[in-house]
């Protein structure tokens, strides 16, 4: 017997294909003459064990010739290090092979970690869409842009670049630098308040960036203390977006997954709130300061162009960008998602960067004597657009700060159907496939000695030609919108704080140690001390 099932399904392609073909009354006859006079708990142990047997087999066919645990622990998988994830982990899977995988409760987890197969999957919108995390959709809502997909996706898209113009961006500047100004001295203030002693600022970067954010979504719509409340409650979205969780926990009181399901939708309707202020202001002719200010400028302005063109009138001049009316809570989930890219990966990058200047003196030093420069010696001078994009060291340094500590580690796609990868794989539909970033962004043969911080690559050396290496943004047609808008916010802070602040980093044993929440931070959350600069 044992022979003739070896010879006969030694693939577990060829046992689920004779399973498949099975008549119904055949497996009820024999199963009918097999299990007659058992007890209770015999069915219960062999449908336990046929269980285990299915999940295992699936995992194995799922899984084929690529890298991977050559059996799944029953049912759960790598559940327990999916919660508490470790970033040598992550280096271990992805050397491990251009594509390896996981399966964890019902979710098979495939990981492209070679630069030309990411590439692949950001270009393969026939093939799958963003999906984040499973959850996601539940929090972001279902609805969102991001995972739209086809000409309504492009439409989408097309109506929010001009958020991102030179025009637009040129008026964030005042309301960023305003923040700026008030959370540099909240840092003094929390250094004098611990006596000089090391602080773990991890928690104050991610305030101001949260702060920075829904400053320029959203101007004065919102109140000082909504945003006090959204910084402190945001995390609680993060760390409901876990890569897995336990079926249904969403529904479940007081999980990680129910309660970011409740900030988020008590954000959502803050964030309607402030889009129903906003259309108010704009009708009455205000100028626009802030994004939504933009967003329903334009929406304004195409209204008035369909009502003139209603009316028969001759000769009207096309808005650059029209665009339909959009809901309250259309803005909301937008300007949501927004605030959901930025807020993680922006509150990395500001940890990360304020170490490593702390760390770096000579590099500070040539910030600062440039920034200066650039203000002509006048360092209480405000920013503007031209002078952010004319520090060509300050902005080579944010530029290595994102290849050396990408914000963004991976996207998680969602296969929508079978998914030819390469021609001896292929992602099965319903798979979750996840193009990595920072194997890309850490290739010796593009960025030589890759783990040393070296804003020079950028400026003496080639890394500026190396387009396709640079996964910072992603790629695609879902790509980053905001890939002018993040180093432009980032440049600007690190110039005016060199000019502002003095800073010095108190390094533990961890300091080195990366953290995984969401994306890359310090382990011991960055010990910084601050002080106001004194200039002589």
């Amino acid at each position: 017997m044992a022979d003739t099932v070896n010879s006969s399904y030694g693939q577990p392609e060829q046992l689920i294909q004779t399973l498949q073909n099975l008549k119904p009354s055949s497996v009820i006859s024999l199963a009918t003459s097999y299990f007659k006079g058992w007890e209770t708990w015999q069915y219960v142990v062999t449908i336990l064990l046929g269980l285990v047997v299915y999940d295992q087999v699936m995992y194995i066919y799922r899984k084929g010739s690529i890298a991977g645990p050559s059996f799944k622990i029953p049912f759960m998988g790598p559940f327990l290090q999916a919660l508490d994830p470790k970033f040598d982990g992550y280096l271990a899977q992805w050397a491990s092979g251009p594509l390896s995988c996981v399966s964890v409760f019902h979710k098979f987890v495939v990981l492209a970690s070679d630069r030309d197969l990411a590439h692949k999957v950001f270009k393969s919108p026939q093939y799958t869409e963003p999906c984040i995390v499973p959850i996601a959709k539940d929090l972001l809502s279902h609805k969102a842009w991001v995972f739209l997909t086809g000409k309504v996706h492009v439409e989408f898209r097309r109506g929010l670049a001009p958020l991102f113009t030179s025009k637009a961006l040129s008026t964030y500047l005042p309301v960023q630098e305003k923040v700026l100004d008030e959370y540099f001295d909240k840092f003094v203030a929390v250094s004098e308040a611990n006596k000089g002693l090391p602080t773990a600022f991890m928690v104050m970067f991610r305030e101001i960036q949260c702060a920075l954010s829904l400053r320029t979504f959203f101007g004065d719509y919102i109140s000082e203390s909504a945003v006090k409340r959204i910084a402190d409650d945001f995390y609680k979205v993060t760390a409901a977006m876990e890569l897995v969780n336990v079926p249904f926990s969403m529904y479940i009181p007081f999980t990680k997954q129910w309660i970011g399901k409740k900030v988020a939708d008590e954000v959502h309707e803050e964030f309607a709130r402030a889009a129903g202020r906003c259309k108010k202001n704009m009708a009455t002719g205000a100028t626009p300061i802030c994004t939504i200010d933009h967003w329903v400028l334009n929406m304004l302005e195409s209204n008035r162009y369909r009502e003139r063109i209603a009316a028969g009138e001759e000769g009207v001049e096309k808005p650059a960008n029209l665009i339909r009316e959009f809901t309250n809570m259309e803005i909301s989930e937008t300007l949501f998602t927004f605030l959901f890219a930025s807020q993680d990966a922006s509150s990395s990058a500001t940890t990360w960067m304020f170490q490593v200047l702390a760390q770096r003196p000579d590099v500070l030093d040539k910030v600062r004597e440039e920034n200066l420069a650039a203000r002509g010696g006048d360092r209480t001078k405000a920013f503007d657009l031209d002078m952010i994009e004319s520090l060509t060291y300050t902005n080579a340094v944010v530029k290595e700060l994102l290849r050396w500590r990408p914000p963004v580690i991976f996207v998680p796609y969602l296969a929508l159907k079978d998914f030819p990868v390469t021609p001896n794989y292929t992602v099965p539909k319903g798979s979750m496939i996840i193009p990595s970033c920072y194997p890309a962004l850490h290739d010796p043969a593009v960025y030589p000695n890759p783990e040393y911080f070296d804003p020079e690559r950028w400026i003496t050396g080639d890394a500026e030609t190396k387009t396709k290496n640079w996964l910072v943004f992603g790629a695609g047609p879902h790509d980053c919108l905001a890939r002018r808008y993040v180093p432009m916010s980032f440049a600007g802070m690190i110039g005016k704080a060199s000019l502002e602040l003095d800073w010095t980093h108190h390094a533990t044993p961890r300091s080195e140690e990366i953290k995984v929440f969401a994306t890359l931070f310090p382990m011991d959350g960055a010990q910084l001390v601050f002080k106001k600069r004194k200039w002589d």
